[in-house]
């Protein structure tokens, strides 16, 4: 695998893209509205109308015994849900523009604090987690890292696959949430000039 540190700042690329201010609050909030969008949102449960069973009134209005109705109200075991919940999405709108400037800010951000590697190419011949284990050790790199290639081959996943916090995505399947929950990120220089390109 070839891995020739170039060093995202020797790159001559946009200052918009790796030098731009941290926006801490708007990469909060696309975080927060990506990890949203990923909840199933399918729990459901029963109200007291929705209940199988007699809705006959199970003891007379008076002579003893608590005025009711039937056994379905939430009250009883086995009674309906009084606040049931229902699939509902939890998907919250962040408009295209600001999502693309939250990626810009978190990449200025890890290029500020040089957790952004930028090498000339991503690839493996043949997969081998101990290849790839050197490799890294090349970089300086601990700790949770994102590798990121214009477009991932199966040789470079199976590579990394059983690494502990070694995740290996294409531009495409950039996102916020894996931005931030790395502690360095990886990329290639075709895959730089892509981003680059996509947040412009």
């Amino acid at each position: 695998m070839e891995l020739n540190v170039i060093g995202a700042k020797s790159l001559n690329v946009s200052d918009e893209v790796f030098g731009g201010e941290y926006k801490k609050a708007l990469v909060h909030q696309v975080v927060t509205a990506y990890q949203a969008a990923g909840r199933a949102g399918t729990k459901a449960q029963l109200s007291r109308g929705e209940m199988s069973g007699t809705t006959k009134k199970f003891k007379k209005q008076k002579g003893g015994g608590a005025r009711h109705g039937d056994y379905r109200a939430p009250i009883f075991v086995g009674g309906g849900v009084t606040f049931a919940a229902k699939p509902r999405s939890f998907e919250q709108k962040v408009n295209r523009k600001a999502y693309r400037v939250a990626i810009r800010s978190i990449i200025a951000e890890l290029n500020r604090q040089d957790r952004l590697k930028v090498v000339s190419e991503l690839s493996m011949e043949a997969p081998s987690t101990k290849g790839m284990i050197a490799k890294l050790a090349e970089l300086e790199v601990k700790g949770r890292v994102l590798l990121v290639s214009e477009d991932s081959t199966e040789a470079l996943y199976l590579s990394a696959r059983n690494i502990p916090y070694i995740h290996v995505v294409d531009v495409l399947a950039l996102n916020p949430v894996s931005l931030v929950g790395s502690d360095y990120v990886v990329m290639t220089v075709d895959a730089v000039k892509k981003v680059e390109e996509w947040l412009a």
